[in-house]
This record gives C-alpha cells, structure tokens and sequence, in this order.
C-alpha cells in the first residue's frame, strides 16, 4: 500500500465541519486536519493492524496519520510497543495526540515500565513530561501504592510549561476523585505550584464523584481563593 492509496481509503471518512473543530481546539495546532472522528479512527487502526510497519513509514503530514501510527504501535505486545516507543514519543506535539497514546499492555506491566517513565521524563520536553503524567494517570492512580510515585513526578514536573500543569492538576484531581484523603495530603504538602494547586482543586470540584461536603472543603483550600 503506497501513501497516496493509504490517503485514498482515508477519504471517505473526512468531514469537513469536524476537521475546523478540531482545529479550534487542538493545541499547538496542527497545520492539516483530515477531520476524522476518533471512534472512526480506532476502527480503522484495527483494519490497519498488518500494516502498521508500512504506515510508520509515512510522512506525517495529516494528524489523522500520526494519530493512527500512534494508535497501531499502542496496540503491540508490550516488547514490541517498547521497541517502537522511542520512535512514537517525538511525534507527540499537541495534547490530543499525547493523551489518545495508551497502549493497554501496560496493564500487566506497570512496574516493569516504570524505568522507563523515568527515562521519558527526564527528557523535560514538554509533550514528554506530560506523556509520563498522563500514563499514570491511565495505569497507577487506580491503586494507592502507586501514589508516591506519582507525587514524586508531580514535585518534578515542570508546571511553567502550560500543558505540563493541566496534565499535573488533572493527575491530581483524579487522585483527590479516587483517594480523597491521600490527595489531600499532597495538597496539604505543597506539592503543586500555586496556579496548578487551584487547577487541580478547580477540576476535582467539577467532578460528580465528590460529595458537596469534600467540594467545600477543597474549595477553602485554594491558594487564590475565589466563591
């Protein structure tokens, strides 16, 4: 399959309407969108999956191709997705692309990963630090042993960057939504910067999953109070 009839079978699944969305709210954004729906995208990395050596050599022109390369290498056992991670990580340059990469062998191979979250991180690029930020988020924050781990890489994390502060309050506020006394205590600790401090407690309070009653109490824990 050559790139021009890859872009072919693509086509059909444009619309128009959708790709100026997506333009509107894909940061940084990409300069050519095909304007494919995501559940559409996934559909397609399936029909794609004998491909995907073929498809990695393509340009990235599109997002809808890096989304889709993204895609297929998440799909891999977890040593063939190791071998391809490098590779896929610098193509990662807006936060859509970075948060749709999970690949689902980390499941059963969190702690084996996790030299390797360190390696990313210490790269301190931007889509990298929140690469690692999101993955946690994805395959430790459900079980609290994993915690400190996260807190650590939350103390790291370079919060000037913006879209490694979104990343970081949204970490945390899904810690504060599963285990709400452990995130309070990271909040108590002064771990975040203060505009990723109120960020996180910004976002927990819009979750359903707290009571009223822990929604006031964060509230009065905000560093720039505001009703």
């Amino acid at each position: 399959m050559t790139y021009s009839e890859f872009l072919r079978i693509l086509e059909p699944f444009r619309e128009e309407k959708f790709a100026a969305f997506q333009q509107k709210i894909i940061r940084p954004p990409r300069e050519r969108i095909l304007g494919i729906r995501t559940p559409e995208m996934r559909r397609l990395a399936g029909r794609f999956r004998e491909n995907f050596e073929e498809i990695l050599a393509f340009p990235d022109e599109y997002y809808e191709v890096t989304f889709l390369k993204l895609t297929l290498v998440s799909m891999l056992p977890y040593e063939k997705f190791l071998l391809r991670l490098d590779e896929c990580l610098p193509l990662i340059d807006n936060w859509a692309l970075c948060d749709c990469f999970k690949a689902d062998c980390l499941k059963k191979h969190r702690e084996d990963f996790l030299p390797r979250l360190e390696k990313i991180f210490s790269r301190g690029e931007e889509f990298y630090q929140r690469y690692v930020l999101v993955t946690l988020l994805s395959f430790y924050a459900d079980e609290e042993k994993y915690l400190p781990i996260a807190e650590e890489y939350l103390r790291r994390a370079d919060t000037g960057k913006y879209y490694v502060h979104m990343a970081a309050a949204w970490l945390t506020a899904e810690i504060l939504i599963r285990h709400y006394e452990w995130g309070l205590g990271l909040l108590q600790r002064g771990v975040l910067s203060p505009e990723t401090h109120d960020k996180a407690i910004q976002k927990a309070r819009e979750s359903y999953r707290l009571t009223p009653e822990q929604k006031g109490y964060l509230q009065s824990l905000k560093i720039h109070h505001k009703s």
